[in-house]
């Protein structure tokens, strides 16, 4: 029996809402789409055509697989980030468009040239800024073997893997030299808000890139300490922060010396990035 591309959405979605998937038609377009090699605008000019069978037969593993709460970006392989395809797995976070608002910061100062990424994942942040600034150098850091891999794949991808070198490091551990940008979107969700989050997230994406466990501070407390021996004079440093943190983590960094931090916000309003500023 053939089905339309109409019928296809119109069943995907149900099955994803009685399974309790929030955005269910979202997600079903970019499913369907995907199974079918097209981009999900062009299902709308093709809504009465017949799915074909094999790809049919994607699109159904792929809803068993969105019933289960797996991220879409995880389903088909994914997602994009400051309009570039990264590739992601169950190693790394999944980007979120929240952090498009550090990249935002970075590149307000004018291009760099040494940067350090801390805690790289999927590479999302060093492989955007040696993308937008061509002379740039970056050293990215991660603890993780499989996420270094990930990032190591999307720097070749995007045509940047000459210039960072990518390392096996907890924060600051195996790292040289001084830097004039440092970025890291750490692990900030305390273990009390671990229950909250929906299970796309918690059963999903890597735990130690989620919490550092207690109060979801102690990523900061850590690179503040450490901080003043990498940063160079001059130089600026933006971490991605929960929307709730602002206060707490502008009193790390200015306990550990630092005068001029800051905070600025996201697109919805919300305390994202604190800047702190060497001078």
């Amino acid at each position: 029996m053939s089905v339309t591309v109409r019928e296809a959405l119109a069943t995907g979605a149900k099955w994803l809402e009685d399974a309790g998937v929030e955005g269910a038609e979202r997600d079903v377009q970019i499913l369907l789409a995907k199974a079918m090699g097209i981009e999900p605008g062009a299902l709308l000019l093709n809504e009465d055509e017949d799915v074909h069978p094999q790809q049919f037969r994607i699109y159904d593993e792929y809803l068993a697989a969105r019933e289960k709460f797996q991220p879409v970006s995880q389903i088909i392989g994914g997602r994009e980030f400051w309009g570039r395809w990264f590739k992601v797995t169950r190693d790394v976070l999944d980007p979120r468009p929240d952090t498009e608002s550090l990249v935002e910061k970075a590149l307000e100062g004018g291009a760099r040239q040494r940067v350090l990424d801390l805690g790289t994942g999927s590479g999302i942040l060093a492989v955007t800024l040696a993308a937008e600034w061509p002379e740039v150098r970056v050293i990215a850091t991660d603890i993780s073997t499989p996420a270094l891999e990930i990032a190591a794949e999307n720097a070749q991808a995007h045509g940047v893997s000459g210039r960072i070198q990518f390392a096996e490091s907890d924060w600051f551990e195996q790292v040289g030299g001084t830097f004039d940008l440092i970025v890291s979107n750490p692990p900030y969700i305390s273990l009390a808000e671990m229950g909250d989050l929906s299970p796309d997230v918690r059963n999903w994406e890597p735990f130690l890139a989620l919490t550092p466990g207690g109060d979801g501070l102690d990523a900061y407390r850590i690179i503040a300490a450490g901080l003043e021996n990498y940063l160079d004079e001059g130089g600026l440093a933006l971490f991605e922060i929960g929307f709730r943190q602002g206060a707490d983590v502008v009193e790390i960094f200015r306990a550990a010396g630092f005068g001029k931090v800051t905070v600025s916000k996201d697109l919805s309003g919300h305390d994202r990035i604190v800047a702190v500023s060497r001078d």
